[in-house]
């Protein structure tokens, strides 16, 4: 059974050799994700060179997602690198302090204490620790331990209920767009986004450093802020893609809302014809173990079964001991979801109104081979935009877009239920369709005699134009 649900995989030290690269691509990744909180620019550069090297090696096209560091506000550094808070002690967070020790810390994010009152929950090191405010004075916030542990360099620190001043682009962000624009990366992470602006302008900066390689990436929303999600829709009109950020939006909203969350922000995402991707702690478990829990299966098969386009892995696949065996189960852990999941096309069509011509024709193609029970359905596409309509509504018939264009195929990676194959489109109708025959039963997609639909734009070779549906046998050429 093909895999609808695409799988994005972090990569880090413990995948970032060739040969483990090519395992998991071949394991199930459609999609690798650069972390740009940690390395160099040249690091990020070089690992995107040996994805692409890996993925020729594969014959497949793996989409490359750069993911901005953001504004992460961490605690600084301890003369002794962790202190032990004990329930009830008090502990001061100051912008002015270099070192800490137990009783004081510094603060990366300079601002903070102007953004705090006596009485606000500080959520330190996703949410372990949690300190109450109980004055500001000047550079110093002073506060009361109600969670203790250990805490360690570098922690990151939430508001409860957010409302963070912090920009979703800091100069670093600024900085990693342009190195991603050198590798031109398919798709771009902007880390706690709180409006449609700040994709906006994340949008406007990677055009702008990607113009000269006549390159413009897709842009994913990172919905981690609570400010964010009463904005959802906005985000959404903004961005091509969001990112369920289930780890910082946890700290801000409550581990209890997250669920239900994440079930509004993939159908929204569907009905806004945008890419939605499961993240945090799918497989956290195989970081240091072979085989995951059973929750963390469930996991993956509820996001499955909700309709997300992507799950993600995160340390499992960058820094785990596991990161080939952990894509493996991933993949069949999806398949066997998808195995469970109802097709209810008819039902999903009744709320649909069409706004475009080729929104149009892509819907009729899904009606008509739900009804046929076709083998395949076939899109002729330059843009790939009639594919992604496509891939917005459930069906149990693989979708394949034939395009010239590489870095359609890319972006195609991360669509659900979506192959991609290359395909020459210059010549006239008779001949491209006949290519497109041959090429399919090459691949063993289908067989002289199967019904396929098959959707493309007339005149052909020009983006946006896709206006023709047709029924067909396949016959050998």
């Amino acid at each position: 059974m093909q895999r609808a649900t695409k799988i994005v995989a972090t990569i880090g030290p413990a995948s970032s050799d060739f040969d483990t690269l090519i395992r998991m691509i071949r394991a199930g990744v459609n999609v690798v994700r650069l972390n740009f909180s940690h390395g160099k620019a040249q690091d990020h550069i070089d690992r995107a060179a040996l994805v692409r090297k890996a993925a020729a090696e594969c014959r497949r096209e793996v989409a490359i997602m750069a993911d901005l560091q953001g504004p992460k506000i961490r605690v600084g550094k301890f003369e002794q690198g962790k202190v032990m808070l004990q329930n009830g002690a008090k502990f001061t967070l100051d912008a002015a302090c270099e070192l800490g020790n137990q009783e004081v810390v510094g603060l990366d994010y300079k601002e903070l204490p102007r953004d705090l009152h006596p009485g606000d929950m500080l959520l330190l090191n996703d949410g372990l620790i949690v300190l109450q405010v109980d004055t500001v004075v000047g550079t110093a916030i002073h506060t009361t331990v109600r969670i203790g542990g250990e805490l360690s360099n570098n922690k990151g620190i939430n508001r409860q209920g957010g409302g963070l001043s912090a920009p979703a682009l800091t100069a670093k962000d600024m900085e990693d767009i342009k190195t991603a624009m050198q590798f031109q990366a398919d798709y771009i992470a902007v880390s706690f986004p709180k409006n449609a602006a700040d994709m906006a302008m994340a949008r406007q900066l990677a055009n702008i450093a990607g113009s000269e390689f006549n390159h413009k990436p897709y842009m994913v929303a990172k919905i981690e802020r609570a400010e964010a999600i009463p904005r959802l829709q906005e985000i959404l009109d903004a961005s091509d893609a969001i990112m369920v950020a289930r780890g910082d939006l946890a700290v801000e909203v409550g581990n209890a809302a997250v669920p239900a969350l994440q079930k509004r922000m993939i159908k929204m995402a569907r009905a806004s014809n945008k890419i939605a991707i499961t993240a945090t702690q799918m497989m956290e478990s195989m970081i240091h173990n072979a085989i995951p829990t059973r929750a963390e299966v469930s996991d993956v098969a509820n996001a499955v079964l909700d309709g997300t386009d992507a799950v993600m892995t995160s340390a499992e696949t960058a820094s785990g001991k596991y990161p080939v065996e952990t894509v493996e189960i991933m993949a069949a852990v999806c398949v066997e979801a998808e195995k469970a999941d109802v097709c209810k096309l008819d039902t999903d069509f009744l709320n649909v109104a069409f706004k475009r011509i080729d929104q149009s024709i892509a819907y009729g193609a899904l009606f008509t081979a739900y009804h046929l029970r076709v083998k395949a359905i076939v899109a002729l596409t330059e843009s790939g935009s009639t594919v992604q309509w496509m891939s917005r509504q459930n069906i149990d018939i693989p979708i394949f877009a034939l395009t010239p264009r590489v870095r359609t195929r890319r972006k195609a990676a991360l669509y659900r239920n979506v192959n991609t194959f290359e395909l020459d489109q210059s010549g006239s109708r008779e001949e491209v369709l006949a290519a497109a025959q041959n090429l399919l039963i090459a691949e063993r997609v289908v067989s002289p005699g199967d019904l396929i639909v098959l959707t493309w734009g007339e005149p052909m070779g020009e983006i946006g134009g896709t206006n023709t549906l047709k029924i067909m046998q396949v016959q050998k050429h």
